[in-house]
């Protein structure tokens, strides 16, 4: 299980914070020198050059959101201008894609962190880009609520990408888009100029999302264990009656792709923080914080010491690696490789969980995760790699990442949203250094 050693603080990380900033700033001038928009989105590195890789487009903000944090962080106003230039010109699809489930993560990034940062003095105060960034959050949370499924419950669900029977655990953490256009002042308009509430929507899918899609050692199916999280939660589109749990890309329907567990851990916590400034949210408060304690104590007890997970907690290679859950993660190894993309994204989860609920267990691991993660083998050194952190997994079961000459398993190349994630959770951090203002998503 995770260490969670007393007594380890962020100022002691600050010099591992300020070195992958440091870092930072070269992959990103690579990538924005050599990446050609008509290719696509960048996805992840093959032989550490950001390539692109078709099944939707869900990682252009984190391309041009990573460029503003560097900005964030350091101040270099370059890197603002390489966001806010391909926000303008390139984002306006992302905002009305109907196709998709992921407009937190591609608007948030990009208009979201633009607007918090003129909110916070970063930026100069503009009324007519401020507007701009308001009407593309407002038109992005609409779209992605307008994807909507009524459950049999007589709730309801934002669903994936697979259709109308599918509730993807990754949406808990783009849910954000939907809180930011609430907070706005905006609604979905439906038939009949039907005044659809964005907040109520919300509320649904993250309390479909807690309920279908987490298990809490309950009974639920021969396979419940507490904490444990379902990349996917297949429906009836009919009747919405709940079938069954599945993974697209994890190992199986009743073992736990940690990516999917990360983005539970982190996506809950952040909800957390944001429905405690509203009022008369008790209960939905209490769904969701059973819901975040659940996954971010399995990830504390299923991932070896030093915070690394490997990528499925169920992968069948593990049994070659003894008792792996005692073990610091080897991303070497030849049975199973370690995702850490989820241990970044996991790394915020419990520290802002920890960080509510002042329980120094979560905090400490939170720690712990980017001690590892801000340093070698899993830091990104190499001036001739344009991926920030190592070791991450896109789609083990597709069979799309790299395994190097030589090796069984896949090692060595990173991924848009491991490389964000990272720089949000050391922005995090930083802030919290320099006792700046709370990082978070809304203004």
């Amino acid at each position: 299980m995770v260490q969670t050693p007393s007594g380890l603080t962020p100022a002691a990380l600050a010099p591992k914070v300020r070195r992958l900033f440091e870092l930072s700033a070269a992959k990103l001038r690579s990538i924005e020198k050599l990446w050609e928009p008509s290719q696509g989105s960048p996805v992840f590195t093959v032989n550490g050059k950001y390539t692109s890789r078709g099944w939707t487009e869900w990682t252009q903000g984190f391309q041009f959101g990573g460029a503003i944090l560097q900005f964030d962080a350091t101040g270099e106003r370059e890197f603002l201008e390489i966001g806010r230039e391909r926000t303008v010109s390139l984002m306006a699809p992302h905002v009305s894609h109907i196709g998709v489930h992921d407009h937190g993560f591609n608007n948030v990034s990009t208009y979201g962190n633009l607007l918090r940062l003129m909110a916070e003095g970063r930026i100069p105060e503009d009324a007519w880009e401020r507007r701009f960034y308001e009407l593309a959050l407002k038109v992005s949370g609409a779209v992605q609520a307008a994807r909507w499924s009524r459950t049999a419950d007589g709730g309801g669900y934002i669903y994936s990408f697979n259709g109308p029977h599918s509730l993807f655990v990754d949406t808990i953490r783009t849910l954000r888009a939907l809180a930011l256009s609430h907070l706005l002042g905006h609604a979905l308009m439906g038939e009949g100029d039907r005044r659809i509430s964005l907040l109520d929507r919300a509320i649904q899918h993250a309390r479909a999302t807690a309920k279908y899609a987490v298990f809490y050692g309950e009974g639920r199916d021969y396979y419940d264990v507490r904490g444990r999280v379902a990349h996917e939660s297949v429906f009836n589109a009919n009747d919405g009656n709940y079938r069954c749990p599945n993974s697209q890309q994890g190992y199986s329907a009743f073992s736990t792709w940690t990516r999917g567990l990360a983005w539970a851990m982190c996506g809950f916590a952040e909800q957390l923080e944001f429905f405690d400034t509203l009022a008369g949210q008790r209960e939905t408060i209490a769904v969701m914080e059973k819901a975040a304690r659940a996954t971010c104590d399995f990830y504390i007890e299923n991932t070896p010491p030093d915070g690394i997970p490997y990528w499925d907690t169920g992968a069948p290679g593990l049994a070659h690696l003894g008792d792996w859950r005692a073990t610091p993660a080897d991303p070497f190894n030849a049975h199973e490789p370690v995702d850490s993309s989820a241990a970044a994204i996991a790394a915020q989860g419990l520290l802002r969980l920890g960080r509510r609920l002042h329980d120094d267990r979560y905090w400490q691991a939170g720690l712990k995760v980017c001690e590892t993660l801000f340093q070698e083998p899993y830091l990104s050194t190499g001036a001739n790699h344009q991926g920030l952190i190592l070791h991450s997994v896109y789609h083990r079961p597709n069979g799309w990442d790299t395994v190097p000459p030589g090796a069984k398993v896949p090692a060595g190349e990173s991924c848009m949203w491991g490389d964000y994630h990272a720089r949000e959770v050391a922005l995090y951090l930083l802030r919290e250094i320099e006792r700046k203002p709370y990082l978070k998503f809304w203004v």
